[in-house]
């Protein structure tokens, strides 16, 4: 039996954005760079990565998540703007940003990192940025700079909006066909 789980905790996305950031990922897909596209039915917006956790904290962990998320009431969010960390020019972390309800968003955040911190677990110094990430660039060339053209002219890219009510607990667990997550528990806004 596992003594440990690869745990994260995200915001899972409606049918109607996946299908909005799959054709995203067709459009930047036309530049031909080596990039690493995640499969449309493992998108997410992962607010916090824990790694292995033991799988004896697991409940301990859902419980922290339940007690952050009761502080924050539903909220929406529109998912928007194609962009990538470092920057566009440098692309590497290819994402789908977003717009409104980005503040809520954050301070959801920010209420997890606390309640996990608790925890032991320990907290993120940058500033949040929710997006969901649709790839990795794998190798540099000239690809990438048409990648990083394709980038900025899709900067205002609409996938749509939620409502916000709950976070999933996820295991992760990577083969060879890439990562399988199961939903450990469930957290509900306020």
């Amino acid at each position: 039996m596992k003594q440990t789980v690869r745990t994260f905790v995200a915001l899972d996305i409606t049918t109607a954005v996946r299908s909005a950031a799959e054709k995203l990922i067709g459009m930047l897909q036309a530049s031909a760079a080596d990039v690493k596209w995640v499969e449309p039915n493992s998108l997410h917006l992962t607010l916090k990565f824990l790694g292995d956790v033991p799988v004896r904290e697991i409940v301990g962990v859902c419980d922290a998540v339940s007690r952050a998320t009761a502080k924050v009431k539903p909220f929406e969010l529109e998912i928007r703007g194609a962009g990538a960390f470092p920057n566009a020019a440098r692309p590497r972390t290819l994402w789908l940003g977003s717009g409104e309800g980005e503040e809520p968003m954050v301070e959801l955040h920010g209420h997890v990192e606390q309640s996990l911190g608790k925890l032991g677990y320990r907290k993120e110094h940058r500033r949040f940025h929710p997006h969901l990430t649709l790839g990795r660039v794998r190798r540099g060339g000239p690809a990438v700079d048409e990648l990083g053209t394709l980038l900025q002219d899709r900067a205002d890219f609409q996938a749509g909006r939620f409502t916000v009510s709950q976070l999933i607990i996820f295991s992760s667990e990577l083969n060879r066909s890439g990562p399988v997550y199961e939903v450990l528990g469930r957290a509900k806004l306020a």
